[in-house]
């Protein structure tokens, strides 16, 4: 039977010797800390995570292919350096009957090394084209070393979290967060009131998808989407950022429906909520089909970014003002989010655990005050 240790995948960026390759991952031609274009290491991370699920599902099923399901976790660990040699190592952590965790971590080797990022992706496989696709069975894993079970036990835990997520999500207010709306929302009564509100904070682009970006047949490459929806969040971010917005995290991809070649679609990024130097920001991508019958949500991706200065340190963000009640659940979950991340780091601090992170992401980010 396959161990996890059976399915690794290593990859390497050679960004410090290509020059060519660095400047495609550059965010700016500047020596900025943190430079690493990230959109364009989602892209290669999602091709990579497919990479290593369909070498694991092929042993059993020559026909099969797999698609992205979703990225379930980003977390950023240390800034990047453009100018460094880049490795991403692959291993599938968890196979249920037709979905695969693909945990990949990203390295940047050397004198001082650097653990960058730790990211999750969840994969399905599939076999048959259009109304005859069908999710299939994939061959289970042997967790053999205490390792192996500690990451599958990490994962099945992630998915546990994410279902907690979805249901909390249909709660009602508790009396502290239906205060902290009440206060967002009182401000905004007040004579002269020079908020942001919500509603404003939002940018909406359009494209079609042409054949050259054809992935698995007549459908577009997952990690194209991702990388162009965390774009437009970046862009977005830098509305409401008065320094710099880095990423943080990922919080959650959703791939819903598949993107055929054709299709024309409608991304809309909005931020969703604020806390003292982290910004969230919701992307949706809607897809159109060519002939215009359907119409539908295939993309749901929210990111955290953090205001930084020049040495990478947090800096404050203004307040987001919610006004609809759709703007106030987006900025609820964001919210809980927010409170949940911090719960985690104060349990781990009560049981004598450091931060695996190295500053300033290992602090990142943290929650609006109270009050």
């Amino acid at each position: 039977m396959t161990r996890p240790i059976d399915t690794s995948l290593e990859q390497r960026l050679p960004l410090g010797t290509d020059l060519a390759l660095r400047r495609q991952f550059m965010v700016v031609n500047e020596p900025l800390p943190g430079n690493l274009r990230f959109g364009r290491l989602l892209e290669v991370l999602d091709a990579l995570a497919e990479e290593a699920a369909l070498r694991h599902v092929r042993r059993a099923a020559p026909q099969a292919y797999v698609v992205t399901a979703a990225i379930d976790q980003v977390v950023l660990r240390t800034p990047a350096d453009v100018a460094r040699d880049t490795v991403l190592k692959a291993r599938l952590n968890l196979v249920g009957r037709s979905s695969m965790e693909v945990g990949i971590r990203v390295e940047q080797p050397g004198v001082e090394p650097a653990h960058v990022a730790s990211c999750y992706f969840t994969m399905v496989a599939r076999v048959g084209e259009g109304d005859a696709a069908e999710s299939i069975a994939v061959e289970p894993l042997e967790y053999p070393e205490e390792i192996d079970v500690s990451r599958r036990d990490k994962a099945i835990r992630r998915r546990e979290l994410y279902r907690r997520r979805l249901a909390s999500a249909a709660r009602p207010p508790t009396r502290e967060e239906y205060d902290l709306l009440a206060r967002l929302h009182a401000a905004q009564e007040q004579p002269g009131f020079a908020g942001l509100l919500a509603g404003r904070l939002t940018t909406m682009a359009w494209e079609r998808i042409y054949p050259e970006l054809e992935h698995v047949p007549s459908k577009a490459f997952g990690g194209y989407l991702v990388r162009r929806a965390y774009e437009l969040a970046t862009i977005q971010a830098e509305e409401i950022a008065p320094d710099r917005p880095v990423i943080a995290r990922v919080n959650r991809i959703n791939f819903l429906q598949p993107v055929r070649i054709g299709d024309k679609l409608r991304l809309a990024s909005r931020v969703v909520y604020t806390g003292r130097a982290a910004v969230t920001v919701e992307v949706t991508i809607e897809r159109i089909s060519w002939d215009r019958v359907t119409r539908a949500l295939c993309n749901t991706c929210v990111f955290t970014f953090v205001n930084v200065d020049e040495q990478m340190t947090p800096r404050p963000v203004p307040p987001v003002y919610p006004t609809t009640y759709a703007e106030d659940a987006r900025y609820l979950e964001a919210y809980r989010w927010h409170r949940r991340l911090k719960a985690r780091r104060a349990a781990r601090q009560r049981l004598g655990r450091r931060s695996r992170g190295t500053a300033p992401y290992a602090e990142w980010p943290t929650p609006m005050p109270e009050g």
